[in-house]
């Protein structure tokens, strides 16, 4: 590759990026071992942190990189120390002159800070370069960070370079914010931003789907002057371009610095911090680059033990049907929140369940571990069989029926419900039409319900539900259906302290507190609070 330019800015925005995963609490002696290194290694700009207006939560010195806190860090003389505002924050109800004068009380010479970086998105851009002037005129160099431009048209982006064109900015910067980005598109975004503006232009890349380091040699060679990484890629989601690595593949070209003590910093500080905190790419961030889905959905899953491996995959197929590229806590937690109107249904399930022993088969490694005796047991006591969603742990042959609730799951899962010769139990007339379009099974039963904190209600054609989650959805069903005895394979339960563990421990706490409520005991292994017996003894 022969990398054009000849004047590189090489910017570190570790301790700014890297913050969304401690909440921006870097211990003081970490943040002088970093900038020591990042001296020596040949960076040109460290970018210590964000300016936050405010926060509503517990966020750390390097949210807010007050002069005050920068003159208590030890700076070497010719390293460049840059600030991030997010635009969002000069939109307020106060105004973008007010905020901006409260975030920056200081002219530059009065202060640490040699730069100072507006993340916005396009509806923002007005005041972003309006601040932006502001910020020069009291002596800051002034760079504006255009996120999620991958997703705009070539119109915006020439609207865009032609506003830049007429401010004060030094760099206006392009972010792969979905991490989506194809050395093609970087090379194609370079050239239509280089039809009306003729600075400096920087890249913020992302990795999602390990395209960061290649996308910004890409833009390298294509003339862009400032690239943006962090160490070990530590940044919001999957991270960022990794340091380390631009470093080795940069000096071929440049003189960069000393690689060693930057390699004793990862080893010392922050291989630790990946191990705890766990950024980096995996399939799942490489899904949401595919989709374009914000990389912060698969964070919080990742974060939140409730959400497994089917739950993740499910989630982001039903992001890839919204316009999902900003993050929002309720499109994340649809599944929890969906069945709280008033309950539906038009299938009475005492149809299968009156008077039957019904056996439900869960997700766990027991019941596959324990196939061949519950498979004995079925031949032999001719129990109604419930499997839920797609689990498939035994022969087909010993499935009766198949029960679902879970909205987004029957998104994601819908279709291979063909493949299935039981009838399918859902929530058919509470559903969106989306989720049932997607429904493929070849006979459904309409069964409602209704989500209601700490209790179980069982009813002809729906029932009330502690949680929206299958297990309480098919306790309910052989309640509601007459049951006479419930008994649970594949139960297993999780380790001591997972979420999920804790949230079906509710589920089964509640249930067996519920006035005549059917019993229930699980027969292979389980470590929830519920009478166990052995699959073993049943068929003695």
């Amino acid at each position: 590759m022969a990398i054009q330019n000849t004047d590189l800015t090489l910017l570190d925005c570790t301790l700014r990026d890297g913050g969304y995963y401690n909440n921006w609490d870097f211990p003081i002696e970490i943040a002088n071992d970093y900038l020591k290194a990042m001296k020596l290694a040949g960076v040109n700009v460290c970018e210590l942190g964000f300016r936050f207006l405010s926060s509503s939560e517990f966020k750390g010195p390097f949210a807010f990189t007050t002069d005050n806190f920068l003159r208590g860090l030890v700076i070497p003389e010719e390293l460049a120390i840059a600030v991030m505002v997010n635009a969002s924050d000069l939109c307020s109800s106060i105004g973008w002159q007010a905020a901006i004068e409260n975030l920056f009380p200081n002219t530059a010479s009065n202060s640490p800070v040699d730069i100072v970086r507006i993340a916005c998105h396009f509806h923002e851009v007005e005041s972003a370069f309006a601040a932006a002037d502001w910020l020069q005129q009291k002596g800051y160099r002034v760079g504006i960070n255009l996120m999620q431009i991958a997703s705009r048209s070539p119109k915006e982006i020439k609207n865009f370079a032609t506003t830049a064109s007429t401010s004060s900015v030094e760099v206006i910067y392009f972010a792969d914010s979905m991490g989506s980005m194809s050395s093609s598109d970087t090379q194609k975004i370079i050239q239509q931003l280089r039809e009306d503006w003729q600075g400096a232009i920087g890249i913020h890349t992302h990795d999602n789907m390990g395209q960061a380091i290649s996308n910004s040699l890409t833009a390298l060679d294509e003339g862009v002057s400032w690239i943006d990484a962090t160490i070990t890629g530590m940044g919001r989601g999957p991270g960022n371009a990794q340091t380390e690595l631009l470093v080795v593949a940069l000096q071929v070209h440049y003189s960069i610095g000393n690689l060693v003590p930057l390699l004793r910093l990862i080893r010392t500080w922050f291989m630790p911090m990946k191990t705890r905190y766990g950024w980096g790419i995996n399939p799942y961030y490489y899904i949401a680059g595919t989709y374009g889905v914000h990389p912060s959905y698969v964070q919080n899953m990742l974060d939140d033990s409730r959400f497994n491996e089917e739950d993740r995959i499910a989630v982001l197929e039903y992001l890839n049907k919204k316009d999902a590229n900003h993050y929002s806590s309720k499109d994340l937690d649809f599944a929890r929140r969906f069945f709280h109107d008033s309950p539906q249904g038009s299938w009475d399930p005492v149809e299968f369940f009156e008077g039957r022993e019904v056996l439900i088969l869960g997700t766990g490694p027991g019941a596959l571990a324990h196939r061949q005796a519950l498979e004995a047991y079925i031949e032999r006591q001719q129990p109604l069989v419930v499997a839920l969603n797609l689990n498939q742990p035994l022969n087909d042959d010993f499935i009766h029926l198949r029960v679902a609730c879970h909205p987004v799951r029957l998104l994601a899962d819908g279709s291979y419900y063909s493949d299935c010769r039981q009838p399918l139990i859902l929530p058919k007339s509470m559903l969106p039409n989306d989720v049932i379009q997607r429904v493929t099974a070849m006979k459904m039963l309409d069964f409602g319900l209704q989500v209601e904190e700490g209790q179980f209600g069982f009813f002809k054609n729906h029932a009330i539900l502690p949680r929206s989650l299958v297990i309480a959805y098919a306790l309910a069903l052989a309640n509601s259906g007459r049951a006479k005895q419930i008994q649970l394979a594949g139960f297993d339960g999780y380790s001591p302290g997972d979420q999920r563990q804790n949230e079906s421990e509710s589920i089964f706490s509640v249930y067996q507190q519920t006035p005549g409520a059917v019993p229930i005991e699980a027969i292979t292994p389980t470590s929830y609070s519920i009478p166990n017996c052995s699959v073993y003894s049943l068929v003695q």
